[in-house]
């Protein structure tokens, strides 16, 4: 039986509770790369479909590789699954079994084959275009003229896409149920030994992107003027020779590469290193790509060469260098691209049900963090994998990225920290306030004050707003401590910031809680909590809030209509 972790039995039940809520929209969980999403469909529909034996299922992603991933873990957690596989790379047409995994390249072909699914799960949901005609809304489209109650399920490390913001403003998914990716709780996953460190250095040499035209419809560079301005030898020369000194005592580098001819030029340039490298492409074929990533996974291998094939889908836990020489404007590519590293390798002999087993198995074992050479200046133009720039919709521009680079070894830093993530330096004090929208409020405190933590205000935009009726109850006796109060819940993309409301409080409450509501209406005050709640039509929505985030319970500090 496999045991889960505690965050893969919250995002479970995090779906279990949608649905029997009521919801009737598409979820999605999103968790960082290496966080063992696989395992979440796996458990779903053997639960499932041992409770109602006649729910059908699919199972959609884009490469085969995950296709095959997940079909494995399907296969452990449920030994005798009634599994079919759809994917002509996998030279599998099953397509009548209950459970059918399979990629939309070969899916799509004739949709109305598959017939009545009841729930669809789709990995990598970040790549599902908003276009109508596109591949997955056009098999979607499909499946609900079979039956319009069809459920659907996303899965995806980068919650967002490039000109659309994040995915829960396109057209198939509503809510993110379950969300690992945040700052801190991906913080949270590596302090607990759940996920592999990244120490993304700054190199000597950096790549020019100045004169590199834009597609600004795709938000990416134009792939043939990239490569002109990045594969050139001397500039290749030098990176590549900075790699082989820093990657001694690294095990297995995956590098990036611009274009197919720049990586064959890397291939060849560290070969003549003596460094065996294989170049990984389209235009190589299949039996050669999936020979070489057969080897490089069994360490027969040192380096892979990647242009536009290894950024998602593939799975090697001893990643412990990775060599950026792929500039890009996208997000999602540059958080996706170094999580291939963020896999963690544990050592034998050791408890791994505990965090203390955890960090000490990665001690003893072979990667206690994985390199990250940014020749691209990827991490400072769109920020670190843990905080990233989220994209926004077309015409709403990008804001600050929270960087900053170490003076003693000239690691990217977010700005909050203390201490280099790579040396331990520790940073002179410094504020800067990243700016989701607008300017940032400064917060100061007098030179006599106590010596505490500067605050830190970011600007939010309101998605949407909540109230719900709250009494605080003793634990003990069960009895109420409190009148009834209003909370009220700001959904801000990701984030969501709580209020409460004492319309039945006292002395300074009591001001605040009428205050709060003259901003929102003119209408006469009410007198009970109840009496609020029954009138919320009445009351205006901000559309950004002022939050001072940087404490245990996230403080609204001012709202903007």
């Amino acid at each position: 039986m496999i045991q889960l972790r505690p965050y893969q039995t919250d995002g479970l039940d995090a779906i279990w509770n949608y649905f029997q809520s009521g919801n009737t929209g598409n979820p999605v969980l999103a968790w960082p790369c290496g966080t063992g999403k696989s395992i979440v469909p796996a458990i779903f529909i053997e639960s499932v479909m041992k409770l109602w034996p006649n729910q059908r299922f699919l199972m959609i992603t884009h490469v085969k590789e995950l296709i095959k991933q997940n079909a494995d873990k399907l296969l452990k957690v449920w030994f005798n699954a009634p599994l079919g596989i759809y994917s002509a790379g996998l030279k599998s047409k099953e397509y009548a079994q209950a459970i059918v995994y399979g990629g939309i390249q070969s899916m799509i072909k004739n949709p109305m084959m598959f017939g009545h699914r009841d729930i669809i799960f789709i990995d990598e949901a970040h790549l599902i275009s908003d276009d109508d005609d596109s591949q997955y809304l056009t098999f979607l489209s499909a499946m609900k003229l079979i039956n319009p109650f069809v459920k659907i399920i996303g899965m995806t490390a980068t919650p967002y896409r490039m000109g659309m913001g994040l995915i829960t403003e396109g057209k198939i998914f509503t809510h993110i149920v379950h969300d690992l990716t945040s700052m801190d709780n991906f913080n949270k996953l590596v302090d607990d030994g759940y996920l592999s460190p990244l120490i993304p250095l700054r190199t000597k040499i950096e790549l020019d992107t100045s004169e590199v035209r834009v597609d600004f419809n795709k938000g990416e560079f134009v792939a043939s003027s990239l490569q002109k301005a990045v594969d050139k030898q001397e500039i290749t020369y030098e990176a590549l020779k900075e790699l082989v000194a820093a990657g001694q005592n690294r095990r297995s580098w995956l590098i990036f590469a611009s274009g197919i001819d720049h990586a064959e030029h890397i291939a060849e340039m560290l070969g003549s290193f003596g460094i065996d490298c294989a170049p990984v492409h389209s235009k190589r074929e299949a039996s050669y790509n999936d020979a070489a990533l057969e080897a490089f996974k069994n360490y027969e291998l040192r380096s892979i060469v990647s242009y536009s094939k290894i950024t998602t889908g593939f799975d090697h836990i001893g990643v412990d260098l990775i060599g950026d020489l792929m500039p890009t404007l996208s997000i999602p590519r540059h958080v996706q691209k170094y999580g291939r590293g963020e896999r963690p390798v544990y050592a034998d002999g050791y408890d791994l049900n505990t965090k203390e087993g955890r960090l000490a198995a990665i001690a003893a074992s072979f990667k206690q963090n994985c390199l990250v050479l940014d020749y691209a200046r990827n991490t400072l133009r769109l920020g670190p994998i843990n905080d990233p720039q989220i994209p926004r919709k077309k015409g709403e521009g990008q804001g600050e990225v929270p960087i900053k680079i170490c003076e003693s070894c000239g690691a990217y830093n977010h700005t909050r920290v203390q201490f280099c993530c790579n040396c331990g330096n520790e940073f002179k004090f410094q504020v800067k306030f990243k700016a989701r929208a607008g300017s940032q409020e400064i917060i100061r405190k007098s030179n006599e004050a106590p010596q505490i933590e500067t605050p830190i205000i970011e600007l939010f935009d309101v998605d949407r707003v909540s109230y719900h009726r709250h009494i605080k109850i003793d634990r003990k006796t069960k009895t109420p401590l409190s009148a009834p109060m209003i909370k009220v819940q700001y959904m801000c993309g990701l984030r969501m910031f709580n209020e409460w409301v004492l319309m039945q409080g006292t002395g300074l409450n009591l001001h605040k809680a009428h205050e709060w509501w003259r901003m929102r209406t003119k209408e006469n005050i009410p007198v009970t909590t109840d009496e609020a709640l029954s009138r919320l039509s009445e009351l205006r929505v901000p559309r950004k809030i002022e939050v001072h985030v940087n404490l245990k319970y996230p403080e609204i500090k001012r709202v903007i209509w």
